[in-house]
């Protein structure tokens, strides 16, 4: 049962925009990355509600069958597993596979616990009135995830955090960018309020099958945000050496190629969220690794 509930989970590495734990690291840094990453994938199933079925995550982390759907009970439990971690034996597996990394590399609680924080949100708030308030909530979805590779590879400074906020930042608007009608079936607007109605969409413009001309320039709009901010952050990948740097490489990289992808669907996310290729990849993993915007 724990290799299949580990298995459930890590296995979406694959379909990430970024490389998770690329076969070019050292053993024992894909070993932690993908520990960590096990981590705050199984958080996100938590909170959209995408756990495997039969309930078996709930029964180990000692939840009730009659509460087994309650998401705020799920990370409630999530959470106190998860301070076991630092001070006990977990139960669940991937917290288990969890607490080597957290010793090896004296990891704090604090970036885990905001990834939590990020998923109560997410039940509790639906819609972001402006620009700043998407910013904010990504500093407890997305920026804990930088933060820990840093950590994780020893390379963590102030200036190097700073940069890794951009970056995640980007990544995280631009995952909301690719799905926005997925986001939308579950009651969930991560397009700021203030920039809808700048740009005239309604939130039934959203429901359509394609998107109109308002609602392809506000998604325009929000995808230089974040290459902006992806430009803004892609110094960090010059302030590391070796295999580190092709790592940061790729996920400035995985960010850069994404919102070329959307924007060669003309900014129409509606009928799926745009991918990029694997050739595209490639090419913009290039461009960052020669300093080039």
């Amino acid at each position: 049962m724990a290799r299949e509930l580990e298995s459930a989970t890590l296995d979406k590495a694959a379909s990430e925009n970024f490389p998770v734990a690329p076969f070019f690291l050292p053993r024992d840094w894909r070993d932690d990355l993908m520990a960590v990453y096990g981590f705050a994938r199984l958080v996100d199933d938590i909170g959209d509600g995408d756990l495997a079925p039969g309930g078996a995550d709930a029964r180990v982390l000692g939840v009730t069958d009659a509460d087994a759907e309650d998401r705020l009970v799920l990370l409630d439990a999530f959470e106190a597993d998860l301070r076991r971690v630092f001070d006990g034996t977990p139960a669940h597996p991937l917290l288990r596979r969890l607490q080597p990394t957290v010793r090896r590399r004296a990891l704090t609680p604090e970036p885990f616990l905001g990834l939590i924080a990020a998923n109560r949100q997410d039940q509790l708030v639906t819609r972001y009135e402006t620009y700043d308030d998407l910013v904010s909530y990504c500093e407890l979805s997305a920026n804990p995830v930088g933060r820990l590779v840093l950590a994780v590879t020893g390379t963590a400074t102030p200036e190097r955090i700073r940069l890794s906020d951009a970056i995640c930042t980007a990544l995280q608007i631009v995952e909301h960018l690719q799905d926005v009608a997925e986001d939308l079936g579950r009651d969930r607007i991560y397009l700021p309020i203030e920039d809808m109605k700048r740009f005239h969409v309604q939130e039934t413009d959203l429901a359509a099958k394609n998107a109109g001309a308002s609602l392809r320039a506000l998604v325009a709009f929000e995808a230089q945000r974040a290459r902006d901010l992806l430009n803004e952050g892609s110094p960090l990948v010059g302030s590391v050496h070796g295999r580190l740097r092709l790592l940061l490489a790729g996920f400035v990289a995985g960010g850069r190629a994404a919102v070329r992808a959307i924007a060669a669907a003309e900014f129409d996310v509606l009928p799926g969220p745009p991918k990029p290729g694997k050739i595209q990849l490639l090419r913009e993993v290039g461009v960052t690794l020669r300093g080039e915007g």
